[in-house]
């Protein structure tokens, strides 16, 4: 697990970028930042235009979709409860407690190379 200010380090790398696709692998979810790449082991949620959503719920995935083009402006997290992006009003939440992970981690961020690619090389956060 990372300490907390390595995993904040990660989490304050994503502010100000826009995600530029939202990807569903069998049963986990990736946020893509034109570089950065942020997967979502355990089920996440939020809100988006006051609408709260729980993947994989009906209508999650039509709501997930809609992050594409907003920008991080927040971020917050809490190791043994969750960690959230902020988008406006609208927020993304992975939680982290030992109920919701569908394995021995929750999420990871990809960071990126020397040319903009997601790579380990370029920090790797695990929850």
């Amino acid at each position: 697990m990372n300490s907390e200010n390595e995993a904040a380090d990660g989490l304050r790398m994503l502010m100000g970028l826009e995600v530029s696709a939202v990807s569903f692998v069998r049963d986990f979810v990736e946020l893509h930042f034109d570089g950065p790449v942020l997967r979502a082991f355990s089920k996440p949620s939020g809100v988006y235009g006051g609408h709260e959503w729980h993947f994989p719920a009906p209508g999650s995935l039509d709501l997930m979709h809609r992050y594409i083009g907003q920008t991080v402006d927040g971020c917050e997290e809490d190791q043994e409860r969750m960690l959230a992006l902020r988008f406006g009003e609208h927020r993304f939440v992975v939680p982290l407690d030992d109920g919701s992970s569908l394995g021995p981690e929750s999420a990871h961020l990809v960071g990126v190379d020397d040319r903009g690619r997601p790579s380990p090389l370029g920090g790797m956060w695990i929850w």
